[in-house]
């Protein structure tokens, strides 16, 4: 309801102000631009998608003060909290970084958008920065036509600074102008009444503008026209803050709970900030002009003064709530409980990871090792076997044979909830991400990421139609095609040691080459295991309905093997790594086993050794 009535106001307001007056046009269209700078930063930082940022803040979980410093850097070089919140909360969401991490950047970021002050009154009001501003838009277009991301990420953020500098001007103009047609200084009001009232109009335009660093730069260059009073900018610098928390709470709104709490944090922190800076509003003013006085700020330079203010009790607010961390996260941990982990859904795929490309694919890569491990229980439980008992075995042959017991559950609602309901997730997501417009390389991830999805989904369909015959076979003693049966799960159940043995391993020591001799392995034995039946049934060890059932139920065991093989060698292969572009050359396709293949089968029909 609100935000229907928002747009047909904000529209009227100012229509009414055009009408009015033509320097209004020209203050609206600084604040127009300014926002548009704003967006086009943000576009540049988003094509510096896997560089140094996103490597930046994985970094920053090590400690709090790490995660504060980068909240600190990433807000002064991006002129942005808002996006540094979002940013942040999508990294969160997707479980690139933890809790603390998150709301120690937040802290961070509400101390680096006071740099954003700092530069419009101590330079853009003093310097006409419209002169800047073209010689930057003009270098900008240029890279913004390349085609290297980085080349086009610099040239959007370059605009964007661009556009700032040019939305500065024109305000700082505007409110010139205007100030000789309409005073907007008569309207200043003393007291508490007006600390609360100009909060509320600082929280209500920074909501409306989705941005406090807008804010403050209107704020900032009506106080140097004199349209405010400085008593009234401060409270107007203390409601910026406020409002600036409805962008994290919007970007939680598709988060998940570890979101939802960070975006907590952002209100609680940036209200305690506020009630801190109005409680102690007097004497934090003693402390500006101490301060001033110090740096050689003038009594009269109310612009630098009200950037030292919003300095100030900023820090003051992180000084107040670093020390209450602890406590403020277990807050948040009981305020939004973490919810009974349901493994039928999605457990990282979110509208919240959508904006970034580094948490799009880790998001997804997280999802299908979801979707793997609810493959594996699916799997083991198809082959009567349990997990636990499997990854802690020495002899799974051994295991295999001993465990006759049917393990009693519905595998096919089984698959329905945990692997269909996920799996769709997967693919929904990844057509979600397609059109975006995501660099090639990380789409081509996400792709690949979605087709081992495919192949975990095919490996659990196969088990399905083995697990009736196996079960059938294995559960009680019958000979030879008891003998086989249990061949076939031991083999499956020996691959997904090896790929739990290969989830386990450092990054560093993983390699997929050992893969192409298991898929080398098992399109032998496929091919050996029709010859070995067809012995069975000369011999009359085997009859023909049983061999029957062995090689329908044996093409689905192999197949099964093989996806899991692929899957395991597409989700471990590290793309960017050296070694892992070697391993990608050596790497045997399909072709190429079947040619090995073909050439043991001539040499032992032969009598030679390969």
């Amino acid at each position: 309801m609100i935000k229907n009535l928002a747009l047909p106001v904000i529209l009227l307001v100012l229509t009414l102000g055009f009408w009015a007056s033509s320097d209004f046009q020209e203050i609206a269209a600084g604040i127009a631009i300014f926002l548009f700078g704003m967006l086009m930063i943000e576009d540049g930082f988003k094509l510096f998608s896997g560089g140094i940022l996103e490597k930046m803040l994985e970094k920053a979980t090590g400690s709090v003060a790490k995660s504060l410093s980068f909240g600190v850097i990433s807000t002064t070089i991006m002129q942005s909290s808002s996006l540094v919140s979002v940013i942040t909360i999508s990294f969160l969401s997707a479980g690139l970084i933890s809790l603390i991490a998150g709301v120690g950047i937040i802290f961070g970021a509400n101390i680096g958008t006071t740099t954003g002050a700092w530069l419009v009154a101590g330079f853009g009001l003093k310097v006409k920065i419209s002169a800047y501003a073209l010689p930057m838009l003009a270098i900008a277009i240029v890279l913004v036509f390349q085609r290297n991301k980085y080349l086009r990420g610099a040239g959007f953020a370059l605009a964007g600074l661009g556009f700032l500098f040019l939305g500065i001007h024109h305000m700082k103009e505007g409110f010139e102008a205007f100030k000789d047609q309409f005073d907007l200084s008569r309207f200043a009001m003393t007291g508490v009444v007006g600390l609360i009232v100009y909060i509320l109009i600082g929280t209500a335009t920074t909501v409306v503008m989705q941005s406090s660093h807008a804010t403050m730069v209107l704020i900032i260059t009506a106080l140097a026209a004199s349209q405010i009073s400085y008593e009234n900018a401060l409270a107007l610098a203390i409601g910026a803050n406020i409002g600036t928390t409805i962008t994290a709470i919007i970007g939680s709104l598709t988060a998940n709970f570890q979101g939802k709490r960070l975006a907590l944090a952002h209100l609680i922190f940036n209200s305690v900030t506020a009630g801190i800076a109005l409680i102690f509003i007097g004497q934090i003013r003693l402390a500006v002009d101490w301060i001033s006085a110090g740096v050689g700020i003038s009594d009269t330079d109310f612009a630098l003064k009200l950037a030292v203010f919003h300095t100030i009790f900023n820090v003051l607010g992180v000084a107040v709530m670093l020390p209450m961390l602890n406590a403020l996260i277990r807050f948040l941990e009981h305020a939004i409980a973490e919810p009974a982990m349901d493994l039928s859904k999605p457990l990282y795929l979110s509208e919240a990871v959508d904006e970034f490309p580094p948490t799009i694919e880790a998001a997804l890569r997280k999802e299908v090792k979801h979707l793997y491990d609810n493959a594996v229980e699916l799997i083991t439980h198809g082959l009567n076997l349990h997990r636990h008992e499997l990854f802690e075995t020495r002899d799974i042959a051994a295991l295999v044979r001993s465990s006759r017991t049917a393990v009693e559950f519905d595998i096919d609602e089984r698959y329905e909830q945990r692997i269909k309901t996920l799996y769709s997730a997967i693919i929904e997501f990844a057509t979600r991400a397609g059109s975006k417009n995501l660099p090639q390389d990380v789409m081509e991830n996400i792709y690949a990421l979605r087709d081992v999805a495919g192949q975990i989904v095919r490996a659990v369909k196969a088990v399905k139609h083995l697990r009736r015959n196996a079960t059938a076979f294995t559960t009680h003693p019958q000979g030879v095609i008891t003998d086989t049966y249990n061949d076939l799960r031991t083999e499956i159940a020996r691959i997904l040691v090896e790929i739990h043995k290969l989830n386990l391993a450092d990054p560093e020591d993983r390699s997929s080459l050992w893969l192409d001799q298991e898929l080398i392995q098992v399109a032998s034995d496929q091919q050996n295991a029709g010859r070995r039946i067809e012995s069975l049934i000369r011999d009359q060890s085997l009859d023909a309905a049983a061999a029957t059932s062995y090689l329908n139920d044996s093409s689905y065991a192999y197949s099964a093997m093989r996806n899991l093989i692929q899957a395991a060698r597409s989700f471990h292969v590290e793309t960017e790594s050296a070694m892992a572009e070697v391993e990608r050359i050596l790497a045997l396709d399909e072709d190429d086993i079947n040619d090995i293949v073909g050439e043991e089968t001539s040499s032992s029909e032969h009598g030679y050794s390969p």
